[in-house]
């Protein structure tokens, strides 16, 4: 077995087919969304590539192992011996999810690209030992999924964007812009996983008009809170919230948090809406409010917010700038989030008088837990074949990368 950096001196191989599964685990740390794609070159030269999704399955983190996760992640003092162990547990269980989807769907991929599971990410820079750092941490050992599964696998994606001067983040905009990208509409393609990420892609146009984000806290905010008030992991269906009252002038208060006024590109994680932020939110909601309900949904509704916001005050001018906005915009929603009625009735009702029709990736043919794992299998094909996956227009880098590291079997 030997690893090695995509980025060799080789000559590029030429583009062809391949069954890839692309295995995601985000930053609530719920657990591993595995999306089997076939993906094939375009049908010309300067086509994109096609993704079809073939299948996919969610496997949930064992309580122990997701508190584990959140603890690191956290900042909670670990030691050199834990994180190695998280790695390599996470590899076995990585290449264990891949196995069970792939024989479930009776196809054997041919290659893997593997997210990781991110305990660290550091898009702006920091003082270390007398010098600036940028930096991201992603764990979930490469080698045991390829010795496993006997296929290369690609993972790391984040690094080599950072390295040449991007957030890292956000990475699925190249499936966005792959696959969603509408001749005559405008899209705004929402991921509601930990965090939220908005992709606004103008009608019909180019890879350097594609505009992504991260707007802010999204499921991680809400189920931080609900297992601090309820001992529950999440608030299924938006119950919770749907039962509670948003306490505006907490609302108004958060919203003036300086993340949300910076201009894109920008991407945040658990470090600036963790656990934290979550007791200052629970702190200001106990001084106007007792009901527990009224936290989740203040919460809920910053979510929401903050989307409606970012469409405001940057997507919208974004897609004005293109000579685009006379045509129909619509929003189409991923993640575990989207299964939260609660939000995505706030987020129909803001964006209505926006004249933003709002529904789901999988009205548009793509499950909304499968999207993100899907992306990851696009970028995991790109990288296979010398291609560059981000978007520097979203990430901010100062050009397109090939990304990720390639483990050999």
């Amino acid at each position: 077995m030997s690893t090695h950096s995509s980025r060799h001196s080789e000559p590029a191989p030429q583009p062809h087919p391949l069954l890839v599964a692309g295995v995601m685990s985000g930053t609530s740390a719920d657990g591993i969304d595995v999306a089997l794609c076939r993906i094939r070159p375009g049908l010309h030269a300067a086509a994109l590539p096609r993704v079809k999704l073939l299948g996919h399955r969610t496997f949930p983190y064992e309580k122990a192992l997701r508190s584990a996760i959140l603890a690191i992640a956290a900042g909670r003092q670990t030691t050199a011996a834990e994180l190695s162990h998280l790695s390599w547990r996470l590899g076995e269980l990585y290449a264990n999810a891949i196995s069970t989807t792939c024989a479930s769907l009776r196809h054997r991929p041919q290659l893997a690209a593997i997210h990781g599971q991110t305990i660290y990410h550091q898009a702006g820079s920091a003082k270390f030992l007398g010098a600036p750092v940028r930096c991201t941490s992603q764990v979930g050992e490469a080698a045991v999924i390829a010795e496993r599964m006997r296929i290369p696998v690609v993972s790391d994606f984040r690094p080599t964007d950072l390295a040449a001067g991007g957030q890292g983040a956000p990475l699925v905009p190249m499936l966005d812009f792959c696959s969603f990208r509408h001749a005559t509409k405008n899209r705004l393609l929402l991921n509601l996983g930990g965090i939220a990420n908005v992709t606004a892609l103008p009608a019909a146009g180019s890879i350097a008009e594609v505009l992504a984000f991260d707007t802010g806290p999204a499921n991680m905010l809400i189920d931080l809170l609900m297992q601090r008030l309820y001992h529950r992991p999440l608030d299924r269906d938006g119950a919770v919230a749907a039962s509670g009252r948003v306490l505006q002038p907490v609302l108004d208060r958060l919203m003036t948090v300086p993340y949300f006024s910076q201009p894109a590109p920008k991407s945040c994680g658990r470090e600036q809406f963790g656990t934290a932020f979550a007791e200052r939110l629970l702190s200001q909601c106990k001084r106007t409010s007792t009901r527990r309900q009224d936290v989740i949904a203040t919460a809920t509704a910053l979510t929401a917010a903050t989307i409606l916001d970012a469409y405001r005050r940057i997507c919208r001018p974004h897609l004005e700038k293109y000579g685009s906005l006379v045509r129909a915009t619509e929003l189409l929603a991923a993640g575990g989030g989207a299964r939260n009625s609660t939000l995505m009735r706030m987020l129909e009702q803001g964006f209505a008088p926006l004249g933003v029709k709002v529904s789901s990736t999988a009205d548009a043919g793509l499950p909304v837990e499968a999207k993100e794992a899907a992306a990851f299998a696009l970028l995991g094909w790109l990288t296979w074949h010398h291609l560059p996956g981000n978007v520097p227009s979203a990430t901010g880098a100062t050009r397109q990368v090939i990304l990720g590291k390639v483990t050999f079997a």
